[in-house]
């Protein structure tokens, strides 16, 4: 039986009855999930797939994110895979053949203190060690590619200038999300709608299938790639993850005339503006600091990030609120994403994105894909093992980033 979505009256996806047998099962059907099951179609043969996910199609995080895409990382890791997430990002319109309105405007990522200004500087030096593009802007330069922005000295946070990645950009999470379930669909991968899983099956210490409540599926491997609730299933299956949840929250205004012309990330106050296509604000802020699973949070955060937001865009303060929503993210102990294998035999686990999720997209997928398929990690997610909680490998990206988080 196939959905009908209401935004796109042309686009169908499956939504069948679960078969008894998988080769994989995929449990998330957000973006993770969507551009792992086409990767595994197309670059590994593997069709035999279903995505199952508790909701609808992309319904989870996948519509409640940053739509900010960028690879200017500090440390060599992460700024391999993100940058190998970019790369991909910018041939996946032609080959999903579906335009989900990608948009190079760049990124800039303002600092505000002295100690901001270093960190900037060592970051731009590594990215382009990692050949990644990457500039350093002081503050005329900031104001002449975004006029907008407050450079006054009498301000609370004086802008002294940014780190500027060209090639960052936007991208509209819903669109993206279709266009990889156009593709997978096509490749013959089911995606199962209202499908959640409740348990796990396992022979000794190998997962042979899932317990959903849509009935038992058994599969040869499982994939959890389900943003915000990793750790739940994680302890159905039978071991924990050093995972931490916390909502997310971000709000767009009502339309405008296109103003703002880049994207603006201000780690030290804990927001970030962009414009969307039809000319709504974009603004996010930093994770609320409790734990929780609720996709809203406090009030007094949003109500920080807008004194922020204004202070730094005068011009905003006449904007009206549209709407507010938030997101689950997962946040590590390093703040970077866990990609890989699990202790139990055929399960893989792809989560702790935290604020990285969306642009990691088909990075993550691409990867996680190759690893289901051979067992085995790609170069680029092997740091990003689990096992490194227990090594002390970790790769900390708190506040190197330019992150809220």
């Amino acid at each position: 039986m196939a959905d009908l979505l209401p935004e796109h009256p042309d686009f169908l996806w499956r939504n069948p009855d679960p078969k008894p047998s998988y080769d994989a099962i995929i449990v998330g059907g957000g973006g993770h999930g969507l551009a792992t099951a086409y990767y595994l179609a197309k670059h590994h043969g593997m069709t035999n797939i279903a995505i199952l996910e508790r909701g609808w199609l992309a319904g989870g995080n996948m519509a409640r994110n940053t739509t900010i895409i960028r690879s200017n990382y500090l440390w060599d890791e992460s700024a391999a895979i993100y940058e190998h997430s970019l790369r991909l990002w910018e041939a996946l319109p032609d080959e999903l053949e579906y335009d989900f309105l990608f948009s190079q405007r760049g990124v800039m990522n303002l600092a505000h203190t002295l100690q901001d200004v270093r960190e900037s500087v060592r970051r731009v030096g590594a990215n382009k060690l990692n050949g990644v593009d990457a500039e350093w802007l002081d503050a005329d330069q900031v104001k002449e590619l975004c006029p907008i922005i407050n450079t006054s000295e009498d301000i609370r946070y004086p802008v002294l200038g940014a780190t500027y990645q060209p090639r960052a950009g936007i991208a509209k999470h819903d669109h993206v999300a279709w266009a990889f379930a156009r593709k997978a669909d096509e490749l013959g991968v089911d995606i199962i709608q209202n499908c959640e899983v409740t348990g796990f099956l396992k022979d000794g210490n190998r997962v042979v299938g899932v317990q959903t409540n849509r009935g038992t599926i058994h599969a040869g491997k499982v994939a959890l790639c389900a943003a915000g609730h990793s750790s739940v299933l994680a302890k159905m299956a039978g071991f924990d993850l050093p995972i931490q949840s916390h909502p997310l929250q971000a709000l767009v205004s009502e339309l405008h005339e296109i103003v703002h012309p880049t994207v603006v990330m201000s780690n030290h106050v804990h927001v970030y503006v962009s414009q969307a296509h039809k000319g709504e604000l974009v603004m996010g802020a930093g994770i609320d600091s409790y734990n929780g699973y609720g996709q809203r949070g406090g009030f007094h955060v949003i109500e920080e990030q807008m004194a922020a937001a204004v202070e730094l865009f005068p011009v905003f303060s006449r904007a009206h609120l549209l709407r507010t929503w938030g997101g689950i993210v997962d946040v590590t102990l390093d703040a970077s994403p866990i990609v890989g294998k699990s202790p139990v035999e055929n399960l893989y686990v792809n989560c702790g994105w935290g604020t990285g999720g969306f642009k990691g997209t088909p990075g993550a997928g691409w990867t996680m894909a190759h690893t289901i398929a051979t067992d085995e990690p790609h170069a680029l997610n092997a740091p990003f093992a689990l096992e490194r909680f227990e090594t002390g490998a970790l790769i900390d990206e708190h506040g190197a980033a330019a992150v809220a988080h």
